[in-house]
Formats: C-alpha cells, sequence, structure tokens
C-alpha cells in the first residue's frame, strides 16, 4: 500500500472519530456548550488539558526549533512547562472555586467593572487569534505534504472538521475529541522516536537514547552531533545559548507567565466537578504533557543528526542533488525545503557561511514530520506521524475558537450589550461567533499577516503582559482595584505591542538559529519574542501604582478575595 492511500486511511479514520464524537456529544445548553456540564472526570480532562495544550507548536514546532537552536531552545522546553506548574499551583485552584464561565468574566466580576471585562476580552481576542495563526499553519504543512493537496485545501478541510465538532457539541464535544486526539498525538510522536532511538543508540526510550552511545561505537550521540555541526560551522549544539543569559532568562520568563494566561488552558479547569479536581486533572495533565515533552529533546538531537548526516554522508563529500533521498525531493514540493547550487558542480553545500551555504531554506516546522521518513522507518509510522500533527493543530485551534468565541457571546453580548438574553438565544449566539472565528481565523491562515512569524511572540507575550497580571493580583491582592487592573492591562499590551511590532521585520530572525548581530534598539538585547516578561513587569507595576493612589475596593469585593483564596466549602464550590 502507497504511503498516500496509507495517509489518506488513517487521517481519514481519525477525522471520522472526530465527527463521531461530535455527534453523540451534541449539547442544547449554554453550561454544556461552555464547560461541559462542569462533570468531566479529572484524568479525563487532564488528558483533554495535554491535548488543549500540546499544540501544533509542541508536537511540530517545538523540536525543530531545538534541532536548530540546541541548548537555546531549552527556553520552550522549561518556558512552556513550567507555565503549566506556574497555572496549576497559582491560578487553576481558586479560579475553579470561583466558578464561572470565562477568563474575562472573573475579571469583569473582579475587578467590579464592565470596562475591566472588555479589556480583558479584547486582550483574549488578540492572544487568542495571533495563536491560532500557527495552528493553521500546522494543518496546511501536514496536508500539504502527507495528503499532497494545496496548502489552501488542507487549511479548508481542516476549518471543516472543526467547525463541525466545535460548533456541535461546544466544550463538551471538543472534551471528548480532544482526549481522542491526545491518544493519537502522542502514538505518533512517542512511536516514531522509540524507532529512531532504536535505531540509532540502540536504547528503546529516547529520554534515555540522548544520552547514549551510538551502536556499535564508544561515541556518545550528542558528542557527534556536536562534532558534525561543529565541522560545518555551526556552533556547538550542546552549549549554544540563546543570544545572551539576560535574553534567555527573559524567553523563558515570558513563555512561563504567557502560558499560564493564555485563556483557552484555563477555561479547562471549569469543566471539573469540584475544586479538588481542578488541582488533580492539572497534576494529571502533566504527566501526559510530560511524556511528550521529555521526548521531544531526543527527537529534536536525532532529527538533526540524521539531517546532517543526508547533507553530508562522508566528511567533505556533500549530497549529490540527483541522487538525493526521496524524504527530501518530497519536501521540495512543498516550498518548505529549497536548495540552490551556486557553484552548479551537482552538489549541495550546507554551511553556516552564507557564502557557501546552498541550502536555501529549511522551514524547522518540517523535522518532526520528516524525521520518520529521514529515518526510513515504515509507511503506517509516516501515516501515524500526519495524523498526530493533524491532531495536535485541530486540538489547540478548537479550544482557542471556543475561548474567542464564549468571550464574545457570554461576555460580550450576554455581560455587557444585552444582559436579558436567553439561554436559548445565547446558545445561538455563541454558535455563530465560533462560525465568525472559524472563519476570521481561515482568512489569516489563507492570507497570514506580515507578523505570522511573530505569532509565538504576540500570543505568549501579550497573554503574559495582559492578562496574567491581572488574574494573579485579583486573586492575591485585596488592594488591587478596578482602575489599577483597567490601567495595568492597557500599559502592558500596549508596550508590548509597541516593542512587537516595532521589530517586525526582525521576527522573522527570531524564529530562526541564525542570528547576526544583535539590532541596536533591542532594549536590553531582548528579542520581541521575550518582551511579554518585561510588559508583565509594566502592567504590575502600573496596577500597583494606580491602585495606591485611588480608592481601595469595596468591601464585598475584598471579601471575595477572601473566599477564593480560603480552602474550607471549596468541595461544594460550583459558582453557577
Amino acid at each position: 500500500m502507497t504511503l498516500q492511500t496509507l495517509t489518506y486511511l488513517v487521517v481519514g479514520a481519525t477525522f471520522a472519530l472526530y465527527i463521531g464524537i461530535a455527534i453523540a456529544s451534541r449539547v442544547d445548553s449554554t453550561n454544556d456548550f461552555y464547560v461541559a456540564g462542569g462533570g468531566i472526570h479529572p484524568i479525563a480532562n487532564g488528558m483533554a488539558t495535554a491535548a488543549d495544550w500540546m499544540s501544533a507548536a509542541s508536537f511540530i514546532s517545538m523540536a525543530g526549533l531545538i534541532a536548530f537552536m540546541g541548548y537555546g531552545g531549552s527556553v520552550f522546553l522549561m518556558g512552556w512547562t513550567g507555565g503549566y506548574v506556574l497555572l496549576a499551583m497559582l491560578l487553576a485552584p481558586y479560579l475553579r472555586k470561583f466558578g464561572k464561565f470565562t477568563v474575562p468574566e472573573f475579571i469583569g466580576d473582579r475587578y467590579y467593572s464592565k470596562a475591566a471585562r472588555i479589556v480583558a476580552v479584547i486582550c483574549l481576542i488578540i492572544a487568542s487569534i495571533t495563536y491560532v495563526i500557527g495552528q493553521m499553519k500546522g494543518i496546511g504543512v501536514a496536508f500539504s505534504r502527507f495528503l499532497e493537496v494545496d496548502y489552501n485545501v488542507g487549511l479548508a478541510i481542516g476549518m471543516a472538521i472543526v467547525f463541525f465538532y466545535a460548533v456541535m457539541g461546544g466544550m463538551k464535544g471538543i472534551t471528548y475529541t480532544q482526549i481522542a486526539q491526545y491518544c493519537v498525538l502522542i502514538l505518533a510522536y512517542t512511536i516514531p522516536a522509540i524507532f529512531i532511538s532504536l535505531n540509532l543508540t540502540g536504547n528503546p526510550f529516547p529520554q534515555l537514547g540522548l544520552g547514549d552511545t551510538l551502536v556499535g561505537t564508544s561515541t556518545y550521540m550528542l558528542d557527534k552531533l556536536d562534532q558534525v555541526v561543529m565541522e560545518l560551522g555551526f556552533a556547538e549544539y550542546t552549549t549554544n545559548a540563546r543570544l545572551s543569559l539576560t535574553n534567555m532568562f527573559m524567553y523563558t520568563m515570558s513563555l512561563m507567565i504567557g502560558t499560564a494566561g493564555l485563556p483557552h488552558v484555563i477555561i479547562r479547569f471549569f469543566t471539573v466537578p469540584k475544586v479538588k479536581d481542578a488541582r488533580s486533572s492539572a497534576g494529571w495533565a502533566l504527566v501526559f504533557i510530560a511524556i511528550l515533552y521529555t521526548t521531544a529533546p531526543s527527537v529534536a538531537a536525532m532529527a538533526r543528526l540524521n539531517f546532517m548526516q543526508t547533507m553530508e554522508p562522508e566528511p567533505g563529500q556533500y549530497m549529490k542533488y540527483e541522487e538525493r533521498p526521496s524524504w527530501v525531493s518530497n519536501w521540495e514540493k512543498t516550498r518548505l525545503l529549497e536548495f540552490d547550487d551556486k557553484d552548479g558542480d551537482g552538489r549541495i553545500r550546507y554551511s553556516a557561511d552564507p557564502e557557501v551555504n546552498e541550502v536555501k531554506k529549511i522551514d524547522n516546522d518540517i523535522m518532526v514530520l520528516a524525521n520518520p521518513e529521514i529515518a526510513q522507518l515504515p509507511n503506517w509510522v509516516i501515516a501515524l506521524v500526519a495524523a498526530g500533527g493533524l491532531a495536535a493543530a485541530l486540538s489547540t485551534a478548537a479550544g482557542l475558537l471556543l475561548a474567542i468565541s464564549s468571550s464574545i457571546s457570554h461576555d460580550l453580548l450576554k455581560g455587557v450589550f444585552k444582559p436579558d438574553i436567553s439561554e436559548r438565544e445565547e446558545l445561538l449566539a455563541s454558535r455563530v461567533a465560533m462560525a465568525g472565528a472559524i472563519g476570521a481565523a481561515g482568512y489569516l491562515g489563507f492570507n497570514p499577516p506580515d507578523f505570522a512569524a511573530g505569532t509565538v511572540a504576540l500570543a505568549f507575550g501579550l497573554a503574559a503582559s495582559s492578562i496574567f497580571p491581572a488574574l494573579m493580583m485579583g486573586i492575591f491582592s485585596k488592594r488591587m482595584n478596578k482602575e489599577g487592573a483597567i490601567a495595568g492591562m492597557v500599559a502592558g499590551l500596549g508596550v508590548t505591542l509597541l516593542y512587537v511590532f516595532q521589530h517586525k521585520g526582525i521576527m522573522f530572525v527570531a524564529s530562526t538559529a541564525f542570528l547576526g548581530d544583535l539590532p541596536a534598539n533591542w532594549f536590553f538585547g531582548i528579542e520581541p519574542n521575550a518582551f511579554g516578561a518585561v510588559g508583565a513587569i509594566v502592567n504590575f507595576s502600573v496596577a500597583y501604582a494606580v491602585s495606591a493612589t485611588t480608592a481601595r475596593p469595596p468591601e464585598h469585593i475584598q471579601d471575595l478575595v477572601e473566599e477564593i483564596r480560603v480552602p474550607g466549602g471549596a468541595e461544594g464550590a460550583t459558582g453557577h
């Protein structure tokens, strides 16, 4: 059976599963649509949270970034994982005890202000829309290569699938679909990693194979990788820091607090029955996330080694273009891998020296998807990886789109403009808003804006600089008032947007491993993708300064903050 036929079968089977779950999970109430009725088991919610968490960025992009950045890529592992721990420890249980449907609803009620709620909606939509662009790209990349269809056709199919199960089932349908998607994506990620680890090191555990010796030699795999990359003029893989210690710290911090502030993951903790279940599901989610995140460094290093040895099979002997492996020609068709034989000798030189280098383009996102082909694994493994990449992109896209639609229908329509709307009308509005959000996300997928390469900077940076501080101060500061919260969100959002858009021309550089001299106008050498942490500092500072010079919150709001933090009565907290 050909690879394309097998891929169609595997991907088609997973899509049929998702659609079947959507039909079985059809909802007719806002409670089911927004929070799945608040009755999801903690283990099931942990698995769904893991799928929601591990987007195309985790499945497709993270290992690709680490593969070309080396040690510097550890910011993604530390930032995203650390952010989840912050969310689980400092936000999730308290927000669940408060018991509302959405993050803007919490901000609006806690800061006793419709204006604060509207500002939170704006922050949420900006962060979520920019993040969903990356999911759309992941869908398009996977379809264009493995199903051999045009990028736009693949994107349209993905949009249709998300529309069907998200609009029909809401959070309930998305939750059970994400459980299925987690199973698909984790198998798709770990099975090829096990095969490749066995091939290279003889160790079936990729996490251990990363530090093991190559088969038949006494050379450690990472030592071999350092040797290979340095021979071609690249920086040493295992010690290549990300620009500077300050930048590494700020990048990691921005990803951590940005991740903890992403609303599509936060709302997952509103779907469990009790506060205790929110804590439990957070723990289970971390277990499920760790399976992929501990495997990613191995996938990255092994993919880079296999790729380098493809480009230079023997020392000093570069790949003959006419004899290139089939996987190379397959990915050339997608234009995500391109060559330029400058000297016309028929060999492709791969070097850190731009005057010598003939590898015109390597998209980081192809490394995980191409890895099984590079390692010459069976076709069924390659087909499974395609299904896994699509599952990762679809699961997060659905969560993001639900967060966007609920903020429009529940926070703006019901919460601000039409409080007396009936539940049936609100549910209809939610579905219309969902359809509109999918349409907007699809448009941006078909016509990516100039800053598409900087979606990480915007999504995580804006969440870090606006939503996360407002949540933290709302939970842990009785003195924080509406004036301070609004001023802080606007200041943090504004500073981060100004810095990111000022440097949008260099944001493409920030997404590659090839960094030249630092631009003179970078603030303390901090790249745009890492600036969310600075925006968060501005948010906290402005919020506390303004609140200190304005009236204290009403007494009942201070009592509310105290009640949220007190464990007593948590078991029965429902909030609805």
